[in-house]
């Protein structure tokens, strides 16, 4: 594969007088990037970090080194922050492991104060991966089980598929931080079929009960971690939960309107089939409905359906999105697939009689698709303006593109293993893990009366005029135009070379418009009384232009 730096280098040529950014903060177009802030929670280190578009941290949740990502964090609207995390040390010796283990599930304000915890780490049970944080607060959280060799057999496990002696299905857990209890659950294991032993539990047709699970399809030569779920979201308009399962390469629906009793049976709930898979796609193989002909998507990551920032007209807000990791040899995708979900049917296609479509309509790749390749982690999210924040997770590297595929900006974790990377260094694969990255907006409620200010940079050395350099050369000049004086303080001359009217822009350094107006006949006198002492940039047309530096 080749150098993801090199190739993002070859997109873009900023003046050689200067030296390039090789992380942190790689290029911006300011004119197209979605404005906001960007979660990301490395692995290798315990902090969680939020930056602006220039690659600036602007708010740092730091943990004791001892601590590790378990594996995401998200920032709820009240701006508390939810996040996973685990030992550092806790890997192989402890009694459930596997990638992506977990431990810890904390509430944290935003001064960094723990308001609530939650564990589960012990020989019979083990956070991992995802959690989803719900509009009512509560958490749901992806667990591991035990199941023991007896137990597995009993359920009709093919004994060939038992090489560690043992088996860890999934469950979901709801979690209330207020009263810390668990309210609700979904054990896997109460929806198995298996046709390999008439004998024991579960014995059925698969293809003829796609709402169960195949508890001998296996794609990872029986070890216990069979299912690996790495993903899980929840929404709430439909009172329902999807889940990852990369091993099965698949995404599954379940109705969480159920009890925590009808969903250990196939009754109940909104949908009157208890805690049954609603739907499920991606390999009809899983379920002896289809061949490797079929398959949609491959050791996925991140399905979820498109947020709520998106706004309601936006053609893809009912779609689900999935990062589809190992989709080509050497490339990963990110697909955006229609909801099956018929609301006058109350229900889904796959059991009504019909099938999913076996073509994917809306797939994205990187423009140069092999800078962009992870076999594992990964994120993708659509932004408000249509514009795709993608984090190819092995490389740590984040890119967000336009609906034309254009690159409007790119990011590389700086962490090199568990130390900070410093300004100039080249990352090797899989040097700085990043499990995903989440944009907020700007007015989102969590940042209200926050100190947003830029803290400094996480790279080491950084160039502090990068985001500048980045900005003022992003887009051509429109037009020959000059701005005096410049410096300023309340007013600016601007002027033109022709006399037609232009519209006029003024944008701060994280993009907001701060000034709008027009002019005609080649001059304007532009008042920017209102403006703090900063760096700006003028838009004329929409096409930036000129660097504006008041000092009051």
């Amino acid at each position: 594969m080749k150098n993801i730096v090199t190739s993002i280098f070859a997109l873009f040529m900023i003046s050689s007088m200067y030296g390039q950014n090789t992380v942190g903060l790689i290029s911006y177009d300011i004119s197209r990037s979605y404005q906001g802030y960007t979660l990301i929670y490395p692995h290798n280190q315990p902090n969680v970090y939020l930056l602006n578009n220039c690659g600036e941290v602007v708010h740092t949740w730091e943990d004791q080194d001892t601590f590790r990502p378990g594996n995401t964090a998200y920032l709820r609207p009240d701006g508390m922050l939810v996040k996973t995390k685990r030992a550092a040390a806790a890997t192989i010796n402890s009694p459930i492991w596997a990638g992506g283990g977990g431990h810890f599930v904390e509430v944290l304000d935003w001064d960094n104060n723990l308001v609530a915890s939650f564990g589960a780490n012990d020989e019979q049970n083990r956070l991992h991966h995802d959690i989803a944080v719900m509009p009512n607060g509560n958490v749901l959280m992806i667990n591991w089980e035990l199941k023991t060799k007896e137990e597995a057999i009993a359920a009709g496990r093919d004994t060939m598929l038992l090489s560690q002696d043992k088996l860890w299905p999934d469950t979901v857990l709801e979690w209330d931080p207020t009263t810390d209890e668990i309210v609700w659950e979904w054990h896997v294991w109460d929806h198995l079929i298996q046709d390999f032993d008439s004998t024991k539990n579960n014995y059925g047709v698969v293809s003829d009960n796609p709402q169960l699970v195949n508890l001998n399809y296996d794609t990872s030569e029986g070890v216990a971690d069979w299912l690996h779920a790495n993903a899980i979201d929840y929404n709430p308009d439909l009172d329902q939960i999807m889940i990852s399962i990369p091993t099965f390469s698949e995404l599954w629906i379940i109705d969480h309107s159920t009890t925590t009793a009808q969903a250990a049976s196939s009754t109940g709930g909104n949908f009157a089939s208890g805690g049954d898979l609603l739907y499920r796609l991606g390999n009809l193989q899983a379920y002896d409905k289809g061949d490797a002909d079929d398959q949609l998507f491959f050791y996925q990551h991140d399905t979820h359906w498109v947020n709520e920032f998106v706004p309601d007209n936006h053609p893809l807000k009912n779609h689900m999105v999935v990062f589809n990791n190992r989709v080509g040899p050497d490339f990963s995708s990110v697909e955006f697939i229609p909801s099956q979900f018929d609301m006058y049917d109350n229900g889904y296609p796959l059991f009504q009689g019909s099938w999913p479509p076996y073509d994917l309509g809306n797939t994205i790749t990187h423009p140069e698709p092999t800078a962009f390749y992870s076999t594992g982690l990964s994120s993708a999210q659509l932004l408000p303006n249509g514009n795709v924040l993608a984090c190819s997770g092995r490389q740590g590297y984040i890119v967000e593109l336009t609906e034309n595929n254009d690159i409007v900006w790119e990011y590389i974790t700086p962490q090199r293993g568990m130390f900070t990377a410093t300004q100039g260094d080249s990352l090797e694969l899989n040097n700085n893990l990043t499990f995903r990255a989440f944009r907020y907006p700007l007015d989102y409620s969590a940042f209200d009366n926050k100190d947003l200010d830029p803290k400094g940079w996480y790279e080491l050395e950084p160039n502090e005029d990068w985001c500048d350099r980045l900005v003022s050369t992003s887009t051509p000049e429109v037009m020959t135009s000059a701005i005096y004086p410049n410096p300023a303080t309340n007013t600016v001359h601007l002027a033109w070379d022709s006399g037609e009217i232009i519209n006029i822009k003024v944008y701060d350094l994280l993009g907001r418009r701060r000034i709008q107006t027009t002019g005609n006949g080649g001059m304007k006198y532009l008042d920017v009384s209102e403006l703090e002492s900063n760096t700006y940039f003028i838009s004329i047309n929409d096409q930036l232009s000129k660097k504006l530096i008041i000092r009051k």
